[in-house]
């Protein structure tokens, strides 16, 4: 944990949620609560319901009752203070005047301490400037993230190579097989390994061509499908994210290509990262070799076709959270994802996703599931 220049530190949070909360206190908690970091020192203020459980989990110095405070200000009144009134008058005891607090900082908060002259400021960057440097037990806990969401593509596998094709349509179990019915599964079996999962993107045909459409309706024979699967780890609150695309049944030769293109783009990327590099270059180098080999970004029919969203981001605490991979000069053991591209309305999308650590001499694979076109 950082503690900068001993300043003073304040987040008003779920920690559910939110990424700086649970990575300050471990303690998972649905509703809002109090964190406070002043010389060095760190208190969450909790309620009664979640005093013991927070004793046993958190990790933090100290302790305070928020129904205690509750009722210092309540007094006689028959009516319960709003919320931000008595984080109002926990700062008041503690003597704060000024405080860093995240940027999704929430307004009404805000302007209650307004009122008594606190001096609030955003933090420039990371929160925790520690969250970008992620230390052995964090990879080990992203490494369990990945191994169960490996269980949902696994299961995916399963039921597509189990799916015999009737006409167009492919069918399962009697019934035909939907993006719908294939999230199920998938989602299911991260759910018995131990993480939830939620918007898992199943998108076959033209769906795919919007990278983050989650897919519906009835999934097709011979028919690019993108499977990215993206579970949060219920014990530990750290995520795991990959893609693949796959046919079910027998690839044309332009999907084939299309396929291959999007390998060799993610294999140059994965042979390029390492600690110093510009993640912008990577990007460009991607899109240029996209080009060569004619699949150009561009806008068509006003439609955005080719490579139009970024190589990757990174993983821990949150899904998408700092760094993103082509805004930054990467840095050693910095988490991100490795995930081009390619969609053309007509013949479909294909994108494939690995999670990479960052090292000196390049990037060690974190993630560990086969890439296979055809099923």
């Amino acid at each position: 944990m950082n503690n900068t220049n001993g300043e003073t530190k304040l987040i008003v949070a779920p920690s559910d949620t939110d990424g700086d909360m649970l990575y300050a206190t471990k303690f998972w908690a649905g509703d809002p609560f109090i964190f406070l970091q002043q010389n060095g020192k760190r208190t969450i203020v909790l309620t009664d319901l979640e005093m013991g459980r927070g004793k046993r989990t958190a990790k933090v110095d100290e302790f305070v009752s928020f129904n205690q405070l509750e009722s210092e200000v309540q007094g006689n009144s028959k009516q319960a203070p709003p919320f931000e009134k008595v984080v109002a008058h926990f700062l008041r005891k503690r003597g704060v005047k000024r405080a860093t607090v995240p940027a999704n900082f929430a307004l009404g908060y805000a302007r209650e301490l307004a009122k008594d002259n606190v001096d609030l400021e955003m933090a420039e960057g990371l929160f925790w400037p520690s969250r970008g440097a992620k230390t052995d037990e964090e990879l080990k806990l992203i490494g369990r993230a990945l191994r169960m969401t490996e269980t949902g593509l696994k299961r995916a596998m399963e039921v597509l190579k189990a799916s015999k094709p009737k006409g167009k349509k492919l069918m399962w179990s009697g019934k035909p097989l939907t993006s719908e019915l294939l999230r199920a599964e998938i989602d299911t079996a991260i759910l018995r390994a131990g993480g939830f999962a939620a918007n898992t993107i199943v998108a076959g045909g033209d769906q795919a061509c919007d990278p983050h459409e989650r897919g519906h309706g009835l999934l097709y024979a011979n028919s690019l499908i993108i499977l990215d699967i993206f579970p949060r780890d219920a014990k530990t609150g750290y995520w795991g994210d990959m893609t693949r695309t796959v046919v079910r049944g027998k690839a044309s030769e332009a999907q084939r290509k299309l396929w291959q293109t999007v390998k060799d783009g993610q294999e140059l990327a994965l042979r390029e990262i390492k600690d110093g590099v510009d993640g912008m270059a990577i990007h460009k180098a991607i899109q240029a070799l996209f080009k060569k080999r004619g699949y150009p970004t561009e806008v068509r029919n006003g439609v955005n076709v080719g490579f139009f969203h970024g190589t990757g981001h990174g993983l821990g605490l949150d899904i998408h959270e700092y760094p993103r991979l082509q805004k930054v000069v990467l840095k050693e053991r910095q988490v991100v994802t490795v995930e081009p591209g390619l969609y053309y309305p007509g013949l479909g999308g294909v994108r494939i996703e690995d999670v990479v650590v960052v090292t000196k001499p390049g990037c060690k694979i974190l993630s560990k599931f086969p890439k296979q076109l055809e099923l």
